[in-house]
């Protein structure tokens, strides 16, 4: 009996959101084109959208879809080319001390209450305030993808305990690691514990001979998402490619209605993965 290999593409359905007020831009409304993840496929379909620009919530792989800006655009490190400036090198000396421990995606109350503590600290009005520990623990093991929660830990003055003082929840991708959503302390800003979380996330990269670290989004105009500026070797989605960020200030034209296409055309763009399947 032979065997006869097919190779079909996966083709999954996309959809728009309704617009609601967008987190990064006063006056701004925003809009996600998005697809289910889910299946045999779902690792292979996270890696190839990911690298387009999309990102994971859960079992949801999204980008945004605005009609009056294009200004989200995905970035990403190059891990072999980055160098850090001095004040990363001085971020880094200062959190020496904390331990990472990288684990599977199960949620605890030692997280959630760490999660509290920063969204009340830092997000007290955002879309995620109200999420109670039953959604948290969604946010966290609702994953069809490889990933990983990593947890840094500090030593107490008893030096028999140690408390939980930051967390990644992060996917693994064939090229990088993804920094899905990272919370920590908020009562050590002076730590400048955001910024080492990524530091960190390049160690591990480069660890492992991955190529990239994804951040998620970096938004002209936006204070919010400002820092991610800083890193060097940092590359944006722009215009169907990959590009070095250059002068963040040349990037004003993305907040134009004039930079938006039309959603058929973005969805006619998307390249998609392809399933190979044998039968009798």
């Amino acid at each position: 009996m032979s065997i006869m290999r097919h190779t079909l593409p996966i083709a999954p359905q996309f959809y728009v959101t309704a617009p609601q007020p967008c987190p990064y831009l006063d006056g701004r409304m925003e809009r996600k084109l998005f697809t289910a993840l889910q299946g045999d496929h779902a690792q292979k379909l996270n890696d190839t959208l990911s690298k387009q620009g999309f990102r994971r919530s859960q079992n949801v792989l999204y980008r945004p879809s605005c009609a009056e800006c294009s200004a989200c655009l995905s970035a990403r490190i190059r891990v072999a080319d980055f160098v850090p400036s001095r004040t990363q090198k001085r971020i880094v000396r200062r959190n020496m001390h904390l331990r990472r421990n990288a684990t599977s995606p199960w949620a605890t109350e030692d997280q959630y209450a760490l999660f509290r503590r920063y969204l009340d600290d830092r997000h007290a009005d955002g879309g995620m305030a109200d999420m109670d520990i039953f959604e948290f623990a969604a946010m966290i093991e609702e994953t069809p993808v490889r990933s990983r929660v990593i947890e840094y830990t500090t030593s107490q003055p008893d030096a028999q305990t140690r408390s939980l003082t930051a967390v990644c929840l992060t996917d693994v991708f064939d090229d990088g690691l993804s920094m899905v959503y990272s919370f920590y302390d908020p009562d050590l800003a002076a730590q400048s514990l955001g910024t080492y979380l990524i530091l960190d996330h390049i160690e591990i990269a480069r660890d492992a001979g991955l190529p990239f670290v994804y951040l998620g989004y970096w938004v002209p105009g936006s204070r919010k998402m400002g820092y991610k500026a800083g890193f060097s070797a940092l590359e944006i989605y722009k215009a169907g490619q990959w590009q070095p960020i250059g002068d963040p200030a040349d990037h004003r034209a993305e907040l134009h209605p004039l930079s938006v296409d039309p959603i058929s055309e973005q969805v006619a763009r998307i390249s998609l993965p392809e399933a190979r399947l044998a039968r009798d």
